[in-house]
């Protein structure tokens, strides 16, 4: 059947995969994901928590099914990979799996370990998982990437309102620049392609990664992602946004 390319992307049929999916924003998008009728991989490198997330899903009646997946790992990585081809494909990637590094967080007292990690799990993870995924994609009618970054990673942002986009952060904020400037490149190079990747920003969210303290909830900042997820054909590619619209890199 032919879609309409002014209509958003449909679950019918469809798969999913979020990575980091076991709590949190992750958990709310595969949540969101499958009441729209995808099939949804939810990515988890622990395994209790990774079966605690499908059976809570499930038995809201969604179409879920468990993914182990460690970001950092080729091997784990291209183990997903077998799993979602041996299911059929892959039509929706959401790279969610990410860590703060921790504290201090000053760039005069963090370490070079701390950033070290950061950046593999929050870019290096992300560029694995979406290279070793990008076959399936392809494959898929209306593929779709969506990065969950911050606008604690807007360079613009910074600059002109430092205040409002967070503490000093020299750690964690980096990786999502990081992030962004390589959704940018990935786009670029997909610019020929039926692929659409964007990031996103859910605001300022009640999550394990801020100890809760966040005003929103990971429903709300599961939003703009969903709606990134399932842009119609005509959609646009390489934005960054929040729930207010498009945001400067």
């Amino acid at each position: 059947m032919t879609e309409n390319t002014t209509d958003k992307l449909t679950g019918n049929g469809r798969t999913a995969l979020v990575t980091g999916a076991n709590k949190g924003i992750g958990y709310e998008i595969a949540a969101g994901l499958a009441r729209l009728g995808f099939s949804v991989g939810v990515g988890a490198r622990d395994e209790a928590r990774r079966q605690d997330a499908v059976d809570r899903l499930r038995a809201e009646g969604l179409d879920v099914f468990g993914v182990a997946l460690d970001v950092t790992d080729d091997a784990s990585v291209a183990a997903a990979a077998a799993q979602l081809e041996e299911r059929g494909g892959l039509d929706v990637l959401v790279n969610n799996a990410g860590i703060t590094g921790g504290a201090p967080q000053e760039p005069t007292k963090a370490s070079p370990d701390q950033v070290r990690e950061a950046v593999e799990v929050n870019v290096i993870g992300v560029i694995r998982t979406t290279n070793a995924l990008l076959p399936l994609l392809r494959r898929a009618p209306s593929p779709r990437i969506v990065n969950v970054s911050s606008t604690v990673g807007s360079l613009g942002l910074q600059t002109a309102q430092a205040d409002a986009v967070g503490p000093i952060s020299a750690v964690y904020s980096p990786t999502k620049t990081y992030l962004n400037a390589v959704t940018v490149q990935y786009a670029k190079e997909l610019a020929d392609t039926n692929v659409l990747i964007n990031a996103g920003c859910p605001g300022y969210v009640a999550t394990d990664l801020n100890g809760h303290q966040g005003f929103r909830t990971p429903e709300q900042g599961a939003a703009v992602f969903l709606e990134l997820a399932t842009l119609p054909d005509d959609g646009p590619r390489g934005t960054f946004r929040d729930e207010t619209g498009i945001q400067p890199w």
